[in-house]
């Protein structure tokens, strides 16, 4: 069996423009990073994460390295060289009503604009995705430093108004986020977009989340610094 070619696409988002780049068949091998993430030993995914994670070794990238840093270097203008932050197989499990209330809004990964964050789907569209936002009280569709103390203002206001977010997974626009794109979770596809941008997993069956790696919505998360 003849395994396809990685293909890629580049996206815009939004106002800002932001880039979203998509490999489809990244890997070549989905089933056995699977089954590789079904055996590794994960634990609390930290105060921000509503789930669990493990190591993830990314020597697998070697198969896609070249459209990897072609994209890196001509949409995104990483000339020098760029370094792996983050490499982690991660579980979301926390059930909505034990939500934090930051995590029950879009959030931004890193203010620093040479952060890059790559999400690897290892599952198909029941698993859900990734979907980007616009806060409609600033318009800020990314949260660099310049923007934070603006950003951390507006939230309150937002509080002020509506009150706490409600105790669920955020998706699609309401009165505090619009939803200005989204990416459809596809077996074997990565996606890489700025760590500043606004943006959600998109999660079907809140219900049905399980900390099980053999049913559980598991995905590959890395963060990736370039200069």
């Amino acid at each position: 069996m003849v395994t396809p070619a990685p293909q890629v696409s580049v996206r815009r988002l939004g106002r800002e423009g932001q880039p979203l780049v998509v490999i489809d068949n990244a890997s070549g091998q989905p089933e056995a990073l699977l089954a590789r993430g079904r055996s590794a030993q994960f634990q609390d995914g930290g105060a921000s994460y509503p789930g669990i994670r493990a190591w993830c070794p990314p020597d697998y990238l070697e198969r896609v390295r070249p459209l990897l840093f072609q994209a890196l270097q001509q949409v995104f203008g990483f000339r020098r060289g760029v370094s792996m932050d983050v490499s982690t197989y991660s579980i979301v499990t926390t059930p909505e009503a034990d939500l934090a209330p930051l995590q029950r809004i879009p959030h931004y990964d890193h203010a620093d604009g040479e952060v890059i964050a790559v999400m690897h789907y290892l599952l198909g569209p029941e698993s859900g995705g990734t979907a980007f936002y616009r806060h409609c009280r600033t318009g800020f569709e990314t949260i660099d430093e310049a923007r934070v103390d603006a950003y951390r203002a507006g939230l309150a206001e937002d509080e002020r108004e509506y009150g706490m977010p409600p105790a669920r997974y955020h998706v699609g626009s309401s009165e505090r986020f619009e939803e200005i794109g989204r990416v459809e979770a596809q077996v074997d596809r990565l996606v890489l977009y700025r760590g500043r941008l606004l943006h959600s997993g998109v999660i079907p069956d809140p219900a049905g989340l399980t900390s099980d790696p053999a049913h559980g919505r598991l995905t590959i998360n890395m963060f990736m610094r370039g200069r």
